[in-house]
């Protein structure tokens, strides 16, 4: 996983950068929960053994620390690729968080291997 820093100045906004995204092909919103990462555009429900979080972005609040947020994008095995939001720090889903660090480390062992 990498952080893109090729955004340009224009793209400092999380909804400007979700834009872009969009046009990138990235159309389907996902949600975590205990089951897994769902696709609202296909019902379809993602173990983190099929989903690769392609890059990730991160936004800071300049006036409150609670206004801090995180945009995966994330490819899954079936070719749906879409976008989870998040905050980060105390204000992040846990469901998330762990969701996260599982595709992370099955990635890590992915690279590991070869």
């Amino acid at each position: 996983m990498e952080v893109n820093n090729s955004i340009g100045t224009e793209m400092k906004t999380l909804s400007a950068l979700t834009t872009l995204l969009e046009k990138e092909g990235f159309n389907t919103t996902f949600q975590v929960d205990e089951s897994g990462l769902k696709s609202f555009a296909s019902d379809r429900v993602y173990s983190p053994n099929e989903v690769c979080v392609s890059s990730f972005y991160r936004f800071e609040g300049e006036s409150n620390p609670e206004d801090n947020s995180i945009l995966y994008a994330i490819e899954a095995i079936s070719g749906e690729k879409g976008l989870l939001i998040d905050a980060y720090g105390s204000q992040g889903d846990i469901n998330i968080s762990n969701f996260i660090v599982e595709v992370e480390n099955i990635q890590k062992k992915v690279h590991t291997d070869k």
